[in-house]
């Protein structure tokens, strides 16, 4: 990719300020610059509770510059991890372990969230490092659900078809979860509704056969992220952040689509949702999908063309300049980092020293500042 000029603007002490590096205010919260990290499980909880990794994990990305640090995909429910080492928040032993990673997050100059979210029918597998793969009854599995009883692949789990009580138990759930974040301290939500998992699963034709109310036609297929969202909204504070994240396309014909995710943001934005994170697929096996840099931006700046919706990239975004390029071109608002952050956890130190950014490091690390921004630009 060539290098562009990096377009700044000029704050009241004269120096240079690039889009990346910009604050952002969203309701009662300000974002320092435009970094987020995205969730990405760890695989590394006891029945659900934070542990001394998520600590390190979580405060070395605070530490390294990021605007807001997101726990990973953190379920409502027991039965709604994708493995039984996965995090959750279902009960309110949770919460201390949480406040102790959110108080020192913030320590940090970075705002803490929080990824809610219910595996569905890809609940129930083996850590990768475990082997992966389903994880039976047997072996302490458990039997999981789904919009409709199709297996997510083959030698999967048929699901148990939701019943309209269970989706409303399910509904409560998500919203005692956010109850229980806000009190552990976090001060932005995210709403999990991508990658297959549940609430995905009903959006999707592919995994959605439904005869009922939460079935068929676009308005019934979104019904149940719609009252989520709703249920959220109404026992979290009025400033608090609240994102959902979709997967734009499942890239399969017949499945969702970019048109679609464009009519779920203008439907839940009257409803209290302030950014919409743009990932994609994963509600079925084996799609060709063109995973080149940035692959995933087109859509975020759809959404945000069309409805005037905030939105997130995610996806091979690796670059600083990249990065900039994206919020100068208005393509999104904020960009999410996952894989590039796991090997750099202070990328967004050196990417302000590549920008030629001035922003503050930690009294600790300042001795390794000269050489950061020295390095050729």
């Amino acid at each position: 990719m060539k290098t562009k000029l990096v377009k700044v603007m000029t704050d009241r002490y004269g120096m240079k300020k690039c889009k990346l590096f910009e604050p952002l205010r969203i309701r009662g919260v300000e974002f320092k610059n435009r970094i987020f990290v995205s969730p990405m499980c760890q695989y590394s909880s006891v029945d659900g509770m934070a542990t001394d990794w998520h600590m390190v994990h979580l405060g070395t990305r605070a530490v390294g510059g990021a605007a807001c640090v997101i726990v990973e995909a953190t379920a409502v429910e027991p039965e709604g991890r994708i493995s039984p080492d996965d995090m959750g928040i279902w009960s309110d032993g949770h919460i201390e372990p949480f406040r102790r990673i959110n108080s020192f997050v913030k320590s940090q100059g970075a705002v803490p969230g929080i990824q809610l979210a219910h595996a569905g029918r890809k609940a129930s597998t083996k850590a990768p490092w475990k082997g992966g793969g389903v994880l039976p009854v047997s072996e302490g599995g458990w039997d999981v659900v789904g919009a409709s009883a199709l297996p997510f692949d083959e030698g999967h789990p048929v699901p148990k078809e939701l019943s309209l009580e269970a989706i409303q138990s399910l509904v409560q759930s998500f919203a005692r979860a956010a109850e229980r974040a806000v009190e552990a301290g976090f001060e932005m939500i995210e709403i999990h509704s991508a990658h297959g998992y549940l609430l995905h699963s009903f959006l999707s034709p592919l995994s959605n056969k439904r005869t009922d109310e939460f079935g068929g036609s676009f308005e019934n297929r979104v019904r149940f992220t719609r009252q989520v969202v709703e249920a959220i909204r109404a026992v979290i504070p009025d400033e608090m952040p609240l994102f959902l994240r979709i997967s734009a396309t499942d890239w399969v014909e017949g499945g969702w689509d970019a048109v679609q995710s464009v009519a779920l943001a203008a439907t839940v934005k009257p409803l209290g949702v302030d950014l919409i994170d743009c990932s994609s697929g994963a509600i079925v096996p084996r799609v060709s999908i063109p995973q080149n840099p940035g692959y995933q931006v087109p859509f975020a700046e759809q959404i945000r063309r069309d409805t005037g919706i905030m939105t997130g990239a995610v996806g091979l975004i690796t670059e600083a300049q990249q990065a900039n390029d994206i919020l100068e071109e208005e393509k999104a608002d904020i960009v999410l980092l996952a894989r590039k952050l796991l090997r750099e956890p202070y990328w967004p130190l050196q990417a302000a020293a590549e920008l030629a950014e001035a922003v503050e490091w930690p009294n600790q690390y300042k001795r390794g500042r000269e050489l950061a921004t020295s390095l050729p630009r």
